[in-house]
């Protein structure tokens, strides 16, 4: 898929993540598909499972220090976002690895999956030759954007959105659905009563005089509680809605 020769590769992938080797032979596992490894053993299958770990350990740490008010729930969710397949493989076409990779005569088409895997695998390549500070260096370059946007997720004024961002969590499989509970009131003044779900989780519905409203406050009472806050409106507890202008 390159005309690039192996130490071209090679040497192109190290400036494109900023790092060098003292082994390059790491490098070279990390950068090869099973489809294109003489054996199992030289592809980068095992390093992927590493890098995972590392960058798991590395985002979760700088979670833990840049949310110190935040409950394992959320802090869970916001990592999902960070690290998913799609972050991954949006890294890896951004680095331009698709060109770098040692891959079968068969890929034609690089699926998201061999992208993010080469990430992971760059990362444990790293952490293998350097040890834990290059690799946790490497991994906030890497991933700044990502968590730059998880972060300010978390003070967004469209709460639907807001929402959305932190349950986007290995490309999206947990996704907010929104429950019309109840509606009150006359044509021309209705009221309506929303509540927000994720996975089996419910949250404090809340009322709004349009639907679109009512789901903005149900989405916004779900972050405050994914938060460990109190609801901003919990009036959606009563039987009748409260007062609207």
């Amino acid at each position: 898929m390159s005309g690039l020769t192996r130490s071209e590769k090679i040497a192109r992938a190290q400036d494109a993540i900023g790092y060098r080797f003292r082994e390059k032979k790491l490098l070279e596992t990390a950068l090869t598909h099973t489809s294109g490894a003489p054996t199992p053993s030289e592809s980068n299958e095992r390093m992927e499972f590493l890098g995972d770990a590392v960058l798991g350990l590395v985002i979760t740490e700088k979670l833990y220090l840049t949310f110190p008010d935040l409950r394992e729930g959320p802090l869970s969710i916001i990592k999902g976002s960070v690290v998913s397949r799609r972050a991954c493989a949006r890294i890896a076409h951004e680095l331009g690895l698709p060109e770098f990779l040692f891959l079968g005569k068969g890929i034609h088409t690089i699926p998201e999956s061999i992208l993010a895997n080469a990430i992971e695998s760059i990362i444990a390549a790293v952490y293998l030759d350097g040890g834990y500070d290059p690799a946790r260096r490497l991994v906030e370059a890497l991933f700044h954007d990502e968590f730059e946007a998880a972060s300010r997720a978390m003070d967004s004024d469209n709460h639907k959105s807001e929402l959305q961002n932190l349950t986007q969590h290995e490309g999206g499989a947990l996704k907010p659905i929104y429950h019309l509970l109840d509606e009150q009131g006359p044509e021309h003044r209705k009221c309506f009563k929303v509540q927000a779900q994720i996975g089996e989780q419910f949250f404090q519905a809340a009322w709004g005089n349009t639907k679109k409203a009512a789901e903005q406050k149900a989405a916004e009472n779900a972050v405050a509680q994914l938060a460990g806050n109190p609801p901003p409106w919990p009036d959606g507890d009563g039987t009748a809605p409260p007062r609207l202008p």
